[in-house]
């Protein structure tokens, strides 16, 4: 027997990590997915966060957008962490901005909801931001929303960009482009690793890493020539 854990304990970087470290020394074998930490010896499975930032920033500005903001979750969770520094850096490389600049007005912390995400965005309208990045399909909704709710139309007036690729969300109004993970890769990849823990044979303790995908459907267009 073995546990697969998914955004558990090990995301957060708050947490007691004791559970691990019990379930190491009972000698039962986990796998953790989509976060990581130096405290707990296992093999994790994690998208690459940071290259999703790059595929979506790089749309954005391939569109013409100058002013692109990031909806996202608490700090404390490591994907989240992971986000910023690729967002950061993909901004920086390309639009040429100061990465506290950055971090200070195109960056917004909010909940993982579609009200959260409805928050998020409707700082960065205000900050000027013509294309909002979110770190969940479901905060990409509410940006959408956001955008209608300050006479926006998306995509003409506003672009955004989800993450996850979640089902049915290729029919939304209008179909979300979106980053999708390679969830059946990461699957396969965590039930083997955790077979072959189970079969006496160790994982190697580290990290591996999968490359996202971006999916551009309808929620993207070129930059508005104006605001209003």
């Amino acid at each position: 027997a073995g546990i697969i854990y998914v955004s558990g304990l090990h995301a957060d970087t708050t947490a007691d990590m004791e559970r691990y470290e019990r379930l190491r020394a009972q000698g039962v074998p986990f796998v953790l997915v989509d976060g990581f930490s130096p405290k707990v010896q296992a093999p994790f499975i994690s998208p690459d966060d940071r290259a999703a930032m790059t595929l979506a920033v790089t749309h954005l500005v391939s569109l013409g957008h100058v002013r692109v903001g990031l909806a996202l979750g608490p700090k404390r969770f490591v994907p989240v962490q992971r986000k910023i520094e690729g967002f950061v850096r993909a901004v920086q490389d390309q639009l040429g901005l100061a990465p506290d600049l950055i971090e200070t007005e195109l960056v917004q912390h909010s909940l993982y909801t579609l009200e959260g995400g409805q928050a998020a965005a409707t700082a960065l309208i205000a900050r000027g931001c013509t294309a909002v990045v979110c770190a969940s399909d479901m905060m990409a909704l509410g940006a959408i929303r956001a955008g209608r709710q300050n006479g926006l139309a998306v995509p003409r007036d506003l672009s955004v960009v989800g993450f996850d690729d979640s089902p049915l969300i290729a029919f939304t109004d209008p179909p979300l482009t979106t980053i999708r993970k390679p969830v059946p890769a990461m699957g396969q990849a965590a039930v083997r690793t955790l077979l072959e823990e189970v079969g006496g044979t160790p994982a190697p303790h580290s990290e591996f890493v999968f490359m996202p995908e971006l999916v551009v459907r309808g929620s993207t267009a070129s930059a508005p020539r104006t605001r209003f």
